[in-house]
């Protein structure tokens, strides 16, 4: 009886690890197809962005930044700034600008032991509207990277403009 026991456990566990394996490679062909869709319509993948409904690409091509499907015209950015919890720590603008004198304009510096939990966004804003893109509170400095990633991504752009 024991043994029977066993081998139904052992049976169990290994379609259970056969069902995982099997998920982890669909969700990564999946990835690799976005990734090559978004490859192939001539953008680059600056950043990928854990969100509640899986990854979000933060890309851009010649013309603008994208982030998922929405386009932000690389023309049209003023400035960005990096957010800790809404406050900005960064900011880059255009040099025609004037709204960034208040704000520190080097980059965030490395923190080597992060702000645990503590949420990092890039606000970009562009002649009509700001648009935040959420980098996340994931510990280890990984939303610190995604943020600095982005931020720089934008600056260049804005320096490069002026």
């Amino acid at each position: 009886m024991r043994d029977m026991l066993a081998a139904v456990v052992a049976i169990l566990l290994l379609f259970l690890a056969l069902r995982m394996a099997t998920a982890l490679t669909r969700d990564r062909r999946k990835r690799h197809g976005e990734r090559a869709s978004v490859e192939a319509d001539g953008r680059t993948i600056l950043a990928e962005i854990p969100s509640d409904t899986g990854l979000v690409f933060f890309t851009e091509d010649a013309e603008a930044f994208y982030h998922g499907d929405r386009p932000i015209p690389k023309a049209g950015i003023a400035a960005a700034r990096v957010l800790i919890n809404g406050a900005p720590i960064a900011v880059a603008a255009r040099p025609d600008r004037q709204a960034a004198a208040a704000i520190p304009s080097d980059l965030v510096q490395q923190r080597p032991e992060g702000l645990a939990r503590d949420r990092w966004d890039v606000a970009i804003d562009t002649e009509d509207e700001t648009v935040v893109v959420p980098c996340g509170a994931i510990r280890e400095q990984i939303s610190q990277e995604l943020a600095r990633g982005i931020f720089d991504a934008v600056k260049r752009t804005l320096e490069a403009s002026g």
